[in-house]
């Protein structure tokens, strides 16, 4: 049988996948892109974070869980929809970095649902070009 978190990550997980990011592709809400490990096509995903001195600086919900973390794993190079202007930069995982206390350095609402939606949380710093 399952564990709270397993089961917790693949409500959440399908719930984004058919609900809030195809609508989050249309609006105007800051985006991450990465290029797919397996298929190489682009791959877009509403996020939630803050640029600080030309990083953008964000917290996965699930961590290594997530497709785009094991993405950026696989290549990097990644872009993000910040007010509707795309930027090119480089991803980083930081495991050592505290998720928690980074979400008080990030916007309360998106910071407020990856606490409660999360079930393995990751820093992911990306150096913006």
């Amino acid at each position: 049988m399952a564990d709270f978190n397993t089961t917790k990550r693949r409500v959440v997980h399908a719930v984004q996948r058919r609900v809030v990011n195809p609508i989050g592709r249309r609006l105007p809400v800051t985006m991450l892109e990465t290029i797919g490990r397996t298929s190489g096509l682009p791959r877009r995903t509403a996020v939630g974070g803050r640029v600080i001195d030309d990083q953008f600086w964000m917290v996965s919900e699930h961590g290594e869980h997530s497709h785009y973390v094991l993405n950026i794993k696989a290549n990097p190079a990644v872009r993000v929809r910040i007010r509707g202007r795309w930027r090119t930069g480089t991803a980083h995982l930081l495991p050592s970095d505290d998720p928690i206390a980074r979400l008080a350095h990030l916007p309360q609402l998106n910071s407020s649902m990856v606490r409660v939606m999360g079930s393995d949380l990751l820093t992911v710093r990306i150096d913006l070009d």
